[in-house]
């Protein structure tokens, strides 16, 4: 048998419009938080509220940033871009992640270790206790948001969720999740300062819980920079998915055995295999064909991700004997 050139098939990807609705909600929520926030640090003169006013301006930048990470991730393919646009969406994310989560975590550090030198003023806390408790439920409502989605792209794929945010190539779902998780224990950790520092009437409660916002905002934008980079230089599916790939194209009749699997993520709904495949050395033309559209199909149909399909049927070393 000899070398023949590789059989490609492509569809359409699928569209991000979950992804972009639920980008959306959390930007708006928490555009109007970060006004609130800051309002409400302002009159208080809370070094954890204005740390969380910053967390959640970071925020937005953020649904701003992955907005166009979505939308450019749509665009169709063209000649410069026959693979389409889809790793742009890591490059937006990475970059979401490094400016805006860092941004907002150096503030809160330093803003919060400024205040621990700086005792502030007795004031009311009602505010703050009001607008905290505002933001926790506008922040539950785009948390719950982006947990329905995950849900039910984890069940077509059947995944657990937790598993499947794990994984996930949806960068943008991701940092949603992780945003709005870290968002709302954020605002547990402000209130807490609130109130040690109005019982204690020591203020270094509500800076230190300014700090602490800090670091959780760090640790968030490093999960996430990290995630966004191994996507973006080219990650392969896991290794159980890989599998399963390989024993559906070993399954087709025609084919022998899958020599070699390569995947690879480049878009957040796009996914390309390439297999090296050896068949049946009699084998002609047209089972040949029959079996690479066999094998195509039935890889989509199972992950609807897969988008491009490279068979290339390949000897082994006996044929040549």
């Amino acid at each position: 048998m000899t070398d023949s050139a590789p059989v490609l098939s492509e569809t359409d990807a699928e569209p991000g419009s979950e992804s972009l609705l639920t980008v959306a909600i959390a930007g708006l929520m928490n555009l109007a938080i970060a006004a609130a926030k800051l309002v409400a640090g302002l009159l208080s003169g809370s070094a954890a509220m204005l740390s969380e006013a910053a967390h959640s301006a970071a925020d937005t930048v953020t649904e701003i940033m992955l907005f166009f990470a979505v939308r450019n991730a749509q665009k169709p393919a063209d000649e410069r871009h026959p693979f389409g646009y889809g790793q742009s969406a890591y490059l937006w994310a990475a970059m979401a992640a490094a400016f805006t989560f860092v941004a907002g975590g150096l503030f809160a550090i330093t803003h919060g270790f400024h205040s621990l030198h700086h005792a502030q003023e007795d004031t009311d806390y009602l505010v703050s206790y009001t607008v905290l408790a505002i933001a926790f439920a506008l922040e539950s409502v785009s948390f719950v948001r982006s947990l329905k989605q995950t849900r039910t792209e984890a069940k077509r794929l059947g995944l657990r969720p937790f598993h499947y945010l794990r994984q996930s190539p949806d960068t943008s779902l991701r940092a949603v999740v992780l945003e709005d998780l870290a968002a709302l224990v954020g605002l547990v950790l402000a209130g807490l300062g609130l109130l040690f520092t109005e019982i204690t009437g020591d203020s270094r409660w509500d800076a230190a819980s300014s700090i602490v916002i800090g670091f959780l905002l760090l640790l968030v934008a490093v999960r996430l920079g990290h995630a966004n980079i191994s996507l973006l230089v080219g990650r392969a599916l896991p290794s159980a998915q890989r599998e399963e790939m390989r024993a559906i194209i070993e399954s087709v009749p025609t084919v022998i055995s899958v020599k070699e699997l390569l995947t690879l993520q480049i878009g957040p709904h796009s996914v390309l295999v390439a297999a090296k495949v050896d068949l049946h050395d009699e084998a002609t033309g047209a089972q040949i064909e029959a079996a690479s559209n066999e094998a195509d199909s039935a890889l989509r149909e199972r992950f609807p991700q897969v988008i491009w399909v490279f068979l290339d049927p390949t000897p082994t070393d006996t044929d040549f004997e």
